[in-house]
């Protein structure tokens, strides 16, 4: 677990502030970067100079955008992290077999991020696309990652990045929202009933280790209510727990 309380290299700091900010905005120039950042021009523009020179940033008539070298980053990693290996594969049938958006969720730093997805045909413009972080508390697949998360790590992320309303559907109240957690860990399934965006519906169940804790989440999302059985025949929940239950075999294999 990262110390909270060691000193932090500002230089880094500033930096990834600038990389953010392009990351929001696509392209800006040193005095939009300065305003949105609130320091100095000078400042900004050594920043945004170094992340040039190496790689990481492009400069395109007076303005900055991020270069491809994050792209060969963020590849290597999706490809080293272990539930990406294993579960890609999985996830794609589960897509496949229940006409959804299928992902697979990983915790980071207390906030939930896709490490892979699988759109649903050309119809669905994501809101949320790989790498994207997103609150634990208003997804399924981020609630399936708390109810198996050991209790005094689960309490500290509710502690630092609380309940915050993200739909006038989220569960914000501290109580409601353990017991909803209870539910999902006495039927492993986890459900988004238009908590992160209105209109769409998640039911997710989780990956664990041998010691039974969560290492990440898979999901479907549709614009559909997956317990209404007049609109769906397949058992949704349990197609994906099966889903959950495949890779992590494939995770404990030797």
């Amino acid at each position: 677990m990262t110390d909270s309380r060691a000193p932090l290299a500002q230089t880094t700091v500033t930096s990834l502030r600038v990389v953010e900010a392009l990351d929001e905005h696509g392209r800006l120039g040193v005095t939009a970067l300065a305003a949105e950042l609130d320091l100095a021009k000078g400042t900004v523009h050594k920043h945004v100079t170094t992340l040039e020179r190496l790689g990481y940033v492009v400069k395109e008539d007076r303005e900055y955008r991020l270069g491809l070298g994050f792209l060969g980053v963020g590849v290597n990693s999706q490809r080293r992290l272990d539930v990406y290996r294993v579960g890609r594969g999985p996830t794609d049938r589960l897509s496949k077999a229940t006409d959804t958006v299928a992902s697979l969720m990983v915790a980071e730093h207390g906030r939930g991020r896709y490490a892979y997805r699988v759109p649903h045909g050309d119809e669905y413009e994501l809101a949320h696309h790989e790498g994207d972080v997103l609150p634990l508390h208003a997804t399924a697949g981020g609630k399936a990652i708390l109810a198996y998360t050991p209790a005094d790590r689960r309490e500290e992320i509710l502690e630092s990045h609380g309940l915050p309303p993200m739909t006038e559907h989220t569960i914000t109240d501290r109580d409601a929202f353990r017991e909803e957690l209870r539910s999902v860990r006495d039927t492993r399934t986890a459900y988004d009933r238009e908590e992160l965006l209105d209109g769409w519906h998640c039911v997710a169940a989780p990956i664990t280790n041998e010691e039974g804790d969560a290492v990440a989440a898979v999901s479907v999302s549709a614009e559909t209510e997956f317990g209404d059985a007049s609109k769906r025949t397949q058992d949704v929940p349990g197609l994906v727990i099966s889903t959950a239950t495949a890779i992590e075999n494939k995770l404990r294999s030797p």
